[in-house]
Order: C-alpha cells, then structure tokens, then sequence
C-alpha cells in the first residue's frame, strides 16, 4: 500500500513540539530526589519533543525532519527551560497541557503513518512507525531518566490511543479515503481515546503473576515428589 504524505504547517509542527518538550520538562521536575541542571533538562525537553521523529526516520533510513530546520532545537530546549522555570505555572494549567499533548501525539502518528505508507511499507510497519512517532519521544525520556518506561506501566492508554489512531488511518487509505480525511480521523481518534482514559482512568488490565500449582509431598519421603507432578 502506497499513499500521500500528510503533512501540517511548520508552525504547528514547531508547536508540537514545543507541547512534548513541555511535558518531557514537567515529568522530569517531579523527581524531587534527583535534580537536573540546564543542560540536562534541555535534553529531556529536546528527546521528548521530537525523539520519536527521530527514531522513525532512522529506521526508515532517512535523515531526521528534524535537522531540516534551524527551528526545532531551540524550541524544544525553550519550551523545556520555561517548563523548569514556571513549573507551578504550568502544572496549573495540566488540563490544558493534556489535550495538547493528545492533539500532539495524534498529528505525529498521521505523519508516521502516512510517511511510512508513502515508501510503500506495509500496512503493519506503517502502523507501528506511526505509533513510534507519537510516543517514542516519552519512552527516549524514560530511558534518560533512569525510570521505568511508562508506556509498560499501568497507565493511561498512552501507546493505544496512538494505536487506535494510526489504525484508522490505514484503514481509511486501504478504502480509498483521501489523505487529508484519513489523517484527521487518525488525529479525532488518538485524541478521544487519550483524553477519555484520562478523565476515566482507563487501563489496560494488569499483569498478573503465574505461580505453578506445587503438589503435596508424600509422607516421609522428605523432597522427592509424588508420582506425576511432572518431575520424575
């Protein structure tokens, strides 16, 4: 399958990732028992804002969108400063922050998607370079923290919306929708979902431990096993 490139306006492009680099700069300030100087929360802003962009380029053997333009570095380490700087301020306006980002992650997984159908990927790759778009900036974020990966964790359907998103969007292609139509139910979709599992607290069920089932011992026979337990 084969499909136009959808692409969005460099100013909102920027402001994308000006809102992941935010988010990276908010989640790092949490960590009270480690403290990050300028240089470092720079990094976090600039891995979450536009990592994701990064690592999909790289496997499609592409030179980074984001090292086209003079704008996106200084962006993301602005936006990740001024997340350090006004951390109250921002954390204040959390519930604007969250629907930005789900708009955020919803219009980087239409571009991934439909960058990657646009090489002639198949539709499973493409989905899975779509999702990478929209979420791989967190986990890069993680991995720099030190932290657990939270798309692995007990959440808020992070990862899925962005499923969810890019699905429709190759669904939609494979009928023959238009680019532009396909895209925007991608980024309708990935929002609905991310924002609905915020406010509901959805989650994907947990993991849960599977302990064998020990047979009794026979009497007197001290560690040796009764008969058909699989070990004699």
């Amino acid at each position: 399958m084969t499909g136009a490139l959808f692409t969005i306006p460099l100013w909102a492009d920027l402001l994308a990732v000006a809102v992941g680099s935010l988010q990276g700069a908010l989640f790092a300030a949490q960590f009270r028992d480690r403290r990050l100087d300028l240089l470092g929360v720079a990094l976090i802003g600039i891995a979450t804002g536009f990592g994701g962009g990064i690592v999909r380029d790289v496997l499609l053997g592409q030179v980074p969108a984001a090292l086209d333009s003079n704008g996106y570095l200084p962006v993301a380490t602005a936006s990740a400063l001024a997340g350090m700087l006004l951390e109250r301020l921002f954390q204040r306006l959390r519930h604007l922050i969250t629907v930005l980002d789900a708009l955020t992650i919803g219009l980087f997984g239409a571009i991934g998607t439909t960058k990657a159908l646009a090489l002639g990927l198949p539709e499973i790759p493409a989905i899975f370079l779509g999702v990478i778009s929209a979420v791989g900036g967190s986990i890069l974020r993680d991995m720099l923290l030190n932290v657990p990966i939270a798309l692995m964790s007990v959440g808020s359907l992070y990862a899925v919306a962005a499923l969810a998103g890019s699905a429709s969007l190759v669904l939609l292609v494979g009928l023959g929708a238009d680019i532009l139509i396909a895209a925007a139910v991608c980024v309708a979709v990935t929002f609905v979902v991310r924002v609905l599992a915020v406010l509901f607290k959805w989650t994907l069920p947990e993991q849960i431990a599977i302990r064998r089932r020990q047979r009794p011992i026979a009497p007197g026979t001290g560690n040796i096993p009764l008969p058909g337990d699989g070990r004699d």
